[in-house]
């Protein structure tokens, strides 16, 4: 038998522009003094990185297939052709640029964009054998439109580490990302927005960006003190709306999903009657996908709002505070209200690769034995 080993030095997590770096390590575990009729061969091992898409088919027409698109067929320096000498072991570094233009990693309710990186070994006369090491892929949008320098005293690096011409550029764009990430969730303004039903004003809603990174919080504030309607009980979701693009909708009548569906990632709710201000805090997963768009698929992140209301105006639900007499107080068995909903749009950002990757921690490494 053969062992076949494939590390990721840096984790599973890539930005989109990145050069994925993989170390390939063939072994051929029998002793050094085993005879050669025992020794193993092997063939041939190759390495390439695929994005798979898969769609519902209750939500997504498929569109037909192009057939000027091109088929990928293997470069030369992703094949491996190790030696077969007993005990010896070789490795050997696999190096591939993801693609900028390509599509995140996501896993939805109507369409999936699955990367891996698949290594196909065949020993001498077996089946081919595939080890298929799983990664993640963020996308920044606007990074395809940036080039690398060609003044290397223009881009950004670290004087203290030696860095060839692909480690430098590699460098750059990671940099790069992480000013514009830091640049675009910054800044920070207080947005105030009046919340009312059909009676009059419930409140007002603070916040203070729209504008989030993978692992941050969304902290709000909610301000009822000067509201007209008595607000009984709020509650606050943090959810992505993932849509399907119009010309790839199955239609309902043929037995069809719906094109749009919602996911909680977290939610905060509150009693708030005699509340005069509160605030909330919703933590945005790192395991999560930012938001995107490709021409099947949209996806895009909101603060999800419902409010419960008091139909009855001047609502007292407390006894008085001065009582000439003794007596007992109870307050009101039902109370009739209405209830309503809210949307605020906001946008979230890939973060770094490297913070990314806390969210699923496990081997960097896999193993398949031929």
């Amino acid at each position: 038998m053969i062992e076949v080993v494939a590390e990721l030095s840096r984790g599973p997590v890539f930005l989109a522009g990145e050069a994925l770096e993989c170390v390939v390590t063939v072994t051929n575990p029998l002793p050094p003094t085993a005879t050669s009729a025992s020794s193993e061969a092997l063939a041939w091992a190759s390495a390439q990185i695929h994005c798979q898409f898969h769609a519902s088919e209750s939500r997504v027409a498929l569109p037909p297939p192009d057939s000027n698109q091109p088929e990928v067929q293997p470069e030369s320096q992703t094949v491996f052709l190790p030696h077969r000498e007993p005990g010896e072991s070789k490795s050997y570094s696999y190096s591939e640029v993801l693609p900028i233009e390509g599509p995140p990693s996501f896993r939805g309710q109507s369409v999936k964009y699955v990367y891996k990186l698949t290594i196909g070994c065949q020993r001498v006369n077996s089946p081919i054998t595939l080890l298929r090491v799983p990664l993640r892929v963020l996308v920044l949008t606007g990074l395809q439109d940036l080039r690398f320098p060609q003044d290397e005293a223009v881009a950004p690096s670290s004087p203290f580490l030696e860095e060839d011409e692909g480690g430098k550029k590699d460098s750059w764009l990671t940099e790069l990302a992480g000013e514009h990430l830091m640049a675009a969730t910054s800044c920070r303004s207080l947005h105030l927005y009046n919340i009312s039903d059909g009676r009059g004003k419930v409140g007002t809603f603070g916040i203070f960006k729209s504008v989030y990174r993978l692992g941050e919080d969304v902290v709000g504030t909610l301000d009822l003190g000067e509201g007209t309607v008595a607000c009984l009980q709020f509650s606050v979701s943090l959810q992505t709306e993932e849509r399907v693009q119009p010309e790839y909708q199955r239609r309902r009548g043929a037995g069809g999903a719906p094109s749009v569906s919602h996911v909680t990632h977290a939610r905060h709710q509150e009693s708030c009657l005699h509340t005069t201000r509160t605030s909330f805090s919703l933590p945005i997963p790192l395991s999560s996908t930012p938001g995107f768009y490709t021409a099947v698929v949209s996806l895009k992140w909101r603060l999800h709002f419902e409010f419960v209301t008091s139909r009855e105006p001047g609502l007292v639900l407390l006894p008085p505070m001065e009582q000439s007499e003794p007596a007992t107080w109870t307050g009101p068995e039902q109370v009739p209200v209405d209830t309503f909903s809210w949307d605020l749009p906001i946008k979230v950002l890939p973060t770094s690769p490297t913070l990314a990757s806390y969210a699923a921690p496990g081997p960097s490494t896999s193993t398949i034995t031929i």
